[in-house]
């Protein structure tokens, strides 16, 4: 009977736990479908105002823009992560890209973290950071992008960091995130096929001007999208951790109500073959 009352209590414990896995499951795809929303509105203005800087790249106006020219100093990284766990191995997927290329260009890193759990994965294993970014809410805000492309595109025109990496997580679906590494800064210069074939067209006050107001706001778009694309894949890999794990206190349930009914089963078998040996012994 004890063993029968320790596994009843188990199998309680258990389904408190799925209880709060379904919830979190559900509130990690509502907070999904929002940020899909915003990263699939802003993919389509991010690309529309790579392809405007491009073509004012290809007239050549732009290209001794600080954007445009490396200068001195280290490589910096923006590692974009999450601010809380139970999301599978989101997190540490970031933290070991980040880990392999910090180790591949040694002392020459400058790190900005973006996100706390990333921010403390990154301290404990001894990594000075220039800067972080932490908390990065549950829904990522423009002006924090502001914020930070600002404080990038700053160092890298003051040649404080002569190339700008971010290594974040790209949302492809639901059950398909993959952590890449982009060059934000400098930009390329275009190619001469490019150039040749360039568009004409007017442009007021003139291209300079249009390029000189557009490249900090194209920077600005790009570290949004970034980070909208972290955040949901964020969500996306929370939502499945917790999934799996409901299921897994299900297939738990299961198999300690069967032990329950065994030892069940095994009692009443013991109490007859007692009944049955002391009827014998009254012969």
């Amino acid at each position: 009977m004890a063993g029968i009352l320790e596994i009843r209590r188990r199998v309680r414990a258990v389904k408190n736990i799925q209880q709060v896995t379904r919830a979190m499951q559900m509130v990690a795809a509502a907070k999904l479908r929002r940020s899909q929303e915003r990263l699939l509105a802003a993919r389509p203005y991010a690309a529309a105002l790579e392809e405007i800087i491009a073509d004012l790249a290809r007239r050549g106006p732009l290209l001794d823009h600080p954007f445009f020219r490396p200068q001195g100093g280290p490589v910096a990284y923006l590692v974009v992560g999450g601010d809380r766990g139970l999301c599978g191995a989101y997190n540490m997927n970031v933290v070991r890209h980040a880990l392999d290329g910090i180790a591949a260009r040694g002392d020459e890193v400058m790190v900005i973290a973006a996100g706390r759990r990333v921010r403390d994965f990154l301290r404990r294993r001894g990594v000075s950071l220039e800067g972080e970014y932490a908390p990065l809410g549950e829904e990522i805000e423009l002006k924090l992008a502001r914020v930070v492309a600002d404080r990038l595109g700053t160092a890298f025109a003051e040649g404080r960091c002569r190339e700008l990496r971010v290594i974040f997580t790209h949302y492809i679906s639901t059950g398909t995130q993959q952590v890449e590494e982009r060059v934000l800064l400098p930009l390329a210069a275009p190619a001469e096929e490019q150039k040749r074939a360039m568009v004409e067209y007017h442009l007021e006050p003139s291209p300079r001007v249009a390029g000189q107001f557009l490249l900090p706001r194209y920077l600005q778009v790009e570290v949004y999208r970034l980070l909208l694309e972290a955040k949901t894949s964020e969500h996306a890999a929370r939502m499945r951790a917790m999934a799996n794990a409901t299921d897994n206190a299900e297939e738990m349930i299961t198999e300690l109500t069967m032990e329950m009914n065994r030892e069940r089963q095994a009692g009443i078998t013991r109490e007859i073959a007692e009944i049955v040996g002391g009827a014998e012994a009254l012969k």
